[in-house]
């Protein structure tokens, strides 16, 4: 054999494998995703007015801090990494992502964790006395921990564990004197008198050592009115407003019962009144039309924030449902106007409603598309993925982007409904109306081989639609998981077909969706119409997050 043969020889050879390795890949060429609320529907002035929410679908427990005339804001991101989203805004409503507080395994170990483990509330704080930007939470499966950072959105810390800290919901208060302290929501002391009772416990924090000092102290127990024996009091933030402290908790859990209370004293360790007549200060559990138009469920959970003009401003979760107390799209990030009357704050008055349309001069339109109706659509020729795309618990390298192939998922023998870290990433749905949509090439080799499009609630309630192998021939399948799977419908795929890039939509509409492929890029085909999708919603499925639209892949090995 000649040089040139041999080399010929290797060229092929190569060829035929990077074939091989391009063939076990799945290759979704873009990913299209549009939003269509009729609440959404509507003409607004947006240097004037604002959409509730503010971050529409999966953005829960918000908290908020302010350095100068920037706010900072995050959420819960629960089982999925990158953890915790940071925001930066210029006037509260029109927000922009800056990345994920822990975008490192290191700081945010998530294995074997279910979807709504992980991270649960948030709290973000500004220390002024150091200069230093600090977020402390509860990863549910470790602990509870802070990070720090001088320039949150170039980087935080490693995680500090604090051992001395239970329960759960932790959040930093920094003193005008300098001193700090941590609340958080624990066991009350002598254990729970009912069930649902908790109390906030007070822990003062020497800033120098990044560490608890001397006994906690249970400030509150029960909540507000306890002769009503109020369950969950949790998430709390402390604040110094004038003469005096006010501590500021949500309550009721986080369902259709859910509220924000608030107390005052003037020290942090008490002793604290209660707003007796005002609380709660933000609900939309009692005194409503249930049939009110463009409803929103389950407000609470707030932080308050305070402009350089001195107006103080909430922000806090809520939910849209689509019927009954189902909604697909998780809790939201809304934002209200803070009202003061003798000294106590209130964010909603009693009996009103979280209205979509808000007043607030002076705004800077502009931002990432998070709230109103909006389109976008990712082509992943950038060589990372935008901050909108998450994955499960702490995944190994699956994926590339940066080629004209678009994102390359190789698959991992790794299936959805499985505790581990499958090859697949997310974008949060964000309207109850929603269109998504991708172009997918794969070659599956098995039945066990499969690439598509995921819908994700939780391992045990999730839709799939993707290409796989049906007794042996290439076919399209969608399958509805409630506890147990289901084969909805398959499609087989014959001639040019079966080998030729595949287009794959869903369309959501309320509780219904509907489920549409291409295989010549023109005209849709039906795979499945109606399908009842109320599997993904936080009424069945239980747990904390919203759905999210997966671009996925397994196989067999």
């Amino acid at each position: 054999m000649t040089i040139k043969t041999k080399l010929q020889t290797l060229i092929a050879a190569m060829m035929a494998t990077t074939a091989i390795a391009a063939q076990q890949q799945a290759c979704f060429n873009y990913f299209r995703y549009s939003g269509n609320d009729t609440r959404f529907d509507r003409p607004i002035d947006r240097t004037r007015q604002y959409f509730n929410p503010i971050l529409a679908g999966f953005y829960p427990d918000p908290s908020v801090c302010r350095k100068g005339d920037t706010y900072y804001m995050v959420n819960s991101s629960f089982g999925f990494f990158p953890g915790v989203p940071l925001f930066t805004s210029k006037d509260l409503v029109n927000w922009k992502q800056a990345g994920h507080v822990l975008d490192r395994p290191g700081q945010l170990p998530l294995g074997g964790q279910g979807v709504s483990g992980g991270v649960f509330a948030p709290s973000i704080a500004y220390n002024e006395h150091n200069n230093t930007f600090y977020m402390i939470t509860t990863n549910v499966g470790r602990g509870n921990f802070f990070v720090k950072s001088a320039n949150p959105e170039e980087g935080w810390s490693d995680p500090i564990w604090l051992p001395t800290v239970g329960g759960i919901d932790p959040s930093f208060f920094f003193d005008k004197d300098g001193s700090a302290y941590i609340v958080n929501n624990d066991e009350p002391r002598g254990g729970s008198g009912y069930d649902g009772e908790r109390s906030i416990m007070l822990h003062k924090f020497c800033v120098e050592g990044d560490s608890t000092t001397g006994e906690q102290v249970e400030i509150i127990r029960s909540g507000s009115h306890v002769e009503q024996k109020p369950i969950w009091i949790e998430g709390p933030h402390l604040y110094r407003i004038g003469k005096y402290y006010y501590l500021m908790c949500a309550e009721g859990g986080t369902g259709a019962r859910h509220s924000e209370v608030v107390f005052r004293a003037r020290h942090p360790e008490g002793p604290w009144e209660e707003y007796a007549e005002g609380n709660p200060i933000l609900t939309q559990r009692d005194g409503l039309d249930p049939l009110r138009p463009d409803p929103v469920t389950s407000a609470g959970h707030a932080d308050l924030v305070q402009t350089p003009e001195g107006q103080w401003y909430a922000v806090f979760l809520g939910c849209r449902p689509y019927e009954a107390d189902m909604y697909n799209t998780g809790r939201d990030t809304y934002l209200l106007p803070v009202t003061w009357s003798d000294g106590w704050p209130t964010i909603l008055k009693a009996g009103k409603t979280i209205e979509t349309v808000i007043d607030k001069p002076g705004l800077q339109p502009g931002g990432d598309l998070l709230t109103g109706n909006f389109t976008y659509t990712d082509s992943f020729r950038q060589a990372r993925l935008h901050h909108r795309w998450v994955m499960l618990r702490n995944p190994t390298d699956f994926y590339a982007t940066g080629t004209t192939r678009g994102l390359a998922i190789t698959p991992k023998p790794v299936n959805i409904s499985q505790h581990q870290s499958p090859a697949a990433v997310f974008a949060r749905q964000q309207h109850t109306d929603f269109t998504a949509e991708t172009e997918l090439t794969f070659e599956p080799k098995s039945e066990k081989d499969l690439a598509g499009m995921v819908l994700l609630q939780n391992e045990d309630y999730n839709i799939v639609m993707g290409k796989t192998m049906v007794d042996g021939r290439p076919a399209i399948t969608l399958t509805r998981t409630e506890k147990g799977s289901v084969r909805v419908a398959t499609a087989m795929l014959t001639g040019p077909e079966a080998a030729s890039p595949l287009r794959l939509r869903i369309c959501g509409r309320g509780r219904y969706y509907d489920f549409d492929y291409s295989a010549d890029g023109r005209q849709w085909q039906t795979l499945a119409r109606g399908v009842d999708a109320s599997c993904l919603s936080t009424a069945l499925a239980g747990g904390f997050t919203g759905t999210c639209i997966g671009l996925y892949a397994t196989s067999a090995n």
